[in-house]
């Protein structure tokens, strides 16, 4: 060491304070580990909780409560024009974040878990090199690579800081509603952003360089969040590209490419959200022989370890799904993996959840991907059209679907659209992490009136018994909405 640099040892050293790598931190701390989490940000949390998940969910909610303000008039329920104030909004979300980033430095603290703030590199393969931290070096036995992903961009374009031009980041600071607001990309981050600044005032154009919005999920599934947003947004453009953007002091000049025509239009503010790709660069992977695939990301096993038996790497860097919850799960792997214990990533669906309104959420085999593989499968469906639930809440317009295997009736997947799906899908996961069957959803006793029993009736239509569903005898699993 040079003169003046401070070294320290730990057992497992977690590079990332994110969903994956405060899980694996935390299990490995539990596990009797001496265990230092390096993250360079000044709180721990990643992007899920400081610029992604939570502060987003905030917003989502808060342009729910203005929609159904608005919609009660329907229902014969008036309430005066709701009042955006930013300042407050910004506040309120802003501590949310602070109450459970400061949660897990607590929590943290309760498990003897050190936190360095810095930059770590790998210097060889048992040594980090920290930047930025009066500690200058880490040795390790176990290392955990959680350092996530960051938003992608256009080509040529280049995104300043409080820019008209944003990135998530940008719009989840919310600094105002522009007027008109260009979303680029129809995943689900651009959609949950489109729909809370619509809500909020902003005449939202999106454009989409595929033919559909949601590649890949279900098109009964995304068919009623195309109607809402065929409504709210002002104008939705699919195989559409970007050819040019233009910032200047009053605006954004956007040259957009159709199928037909190539149009140059002006908006207030533009938010880019084509993707996102993972963090491995620069990290000294390279120099230790860690294989990644030509995305960038790290290749893991099932116990997650890189092809260097001792680093392991978890969460967005480690793969897609690129999901806070599949994080968590590789961390506590990881963790139990470097304890010794029989621990692997072996789930049988994750579940994925669109925030919109309606909400979108899904778990284990879909339709799409069914027909792809050429898959015999059942499909049993059931419309909220039918549940008297769905119907006093206004959404008359979701569904609940599960993919049946149509020789034993193993349940092989579930999809829902509408309001609550986030939670409903809870209920396919577990029967999908179960093996169970339609008879184990069917036969499970639902609360009446509740969302949940449209899960239950959809495994009574594969049956033909379902209740509130005419199937003719010979049709089940063939049903699809009236």
């Amino acid at each position: 060491m040079v003169m003046g640099e401070l070294s320290q040892e730990t057992h497992v050293a977690v590079i990332g304070g994110g969903p994956g790598g405060y899980a694996a931190a935390f299990r490995a701390a539990d596990l009797g580990l001496d265990v230092t989490l390096v993250e360079e940000e000044p709180r721990c949390g990643g992007t899920c909780l400081l610029r992604g998940c939570i502060p987003s969910k905030a917003l989502l909610q808060t342009a729910e409560i203005i929609w159904d303000a608005a919609e009660a008039a329907r229902r014969g329920v008036r309430f005066p024009t709701p009042e955006l104030d930013l300042a407050k909004l910004r506040a309120w979300k802003d501590g949310i974040i602070d109450t459970l980033a400061s949660g897990l430095d607590r929590l943290a603290k309760k498990r003897n878990v050190q936190i360095v703030r810095a930059r770590a590199v790998f210097e060889n393969a048992h040594t980090l090199r920290l930047e930025g931290s009066e500690l200058t070096h880490l040795t390790f036995r176990h290392a955990v690579v959680a350092v996530g992903s960051e938003p992608l961009s256009l080509p040529g374009v280049s995104l300043k800081p409080g820019g008209r031009i944003m990135d998530s980041t940008g719009a989840l600071a919310v600094h105002d509603i522009p007027a008109r607001l260009l979303v680029v990309g129809g995943g689900y981050i651009g959609l949950e952003l489109g729909c809370a600044y619509a809500v909020f005032g902003s005449r939202v154009t999106l454009v989409h360089r595929a033919e559909r919005i949601l590649g890949g999920v279900d098109d009964d599934l995304v068919r009623p969040l195309v109607k809402r947003i065929g409504g709210l947004f002002e104008s939705v453009r699919l195989e559409t590209d970007v050819e040019a953007l233009w910032e200047d002091a009053d605006g954004v000049t956007a040259v957009l490419r159709g199928p037909s025509e190539t149009l140059e239009e002006r908006f207030d503010r533009v938010l880019i959200a084509v993707g996102r790709a993972p963090r491995s660069r620069g990290l000294g992977l390279e120099a230790l022989g860690v294989a990644t695939d030509e995305a960038g990301f790290i290749r893991v096993d099932d116990r997650r370890r890189t092809s260097v038996p001792h680093i392991y790497a978890v969460g967005d860097v480690a793969g897609h799904p690129m999901l806070a919850h599949k994080a968590m799960r590789e961390g506590k792997v990881a963790a139990e993996a470097i304890a010794g214990m029989p621990s692997a990533y072996d789930v049988q669906a994750v579940p994925a959840v669109v925030y919109t309104d309606p909400q979108i959420a899904w778990a284990g085999l879909t339709e799409t991907e069914a027909r792809r593989k050429n898959m015999a499968v059942k499909i049993a469906r059931f419309p909220w059209g039918a549940s008297g639930r769905a119907l006093t809440m206004d959404a008359a317009d979701g569904l609940t679907k599960i993919l049946f295997d149509p020789e034993s009736g193993r349940i092989l997947g579930m999809g829902i659209v509408g309001r609550g799906a986030e939670t409903m899908i809870a209920e396919g996961v577990l029967a999908l992490e179960m093996g169970a069957s339609a008879e184990d959803v069917a036969l499970t006793v639902h609360a009446h009136p509740t969302l949940s029993e449209t899960e239950g009736e959809a495994a009574e239509v594969f049956l033909g018994s379902a209740t509130h569903l005419y199937v003719p005898q010979g049709a089940q699993g063939k049903t699809t909405p009236p």
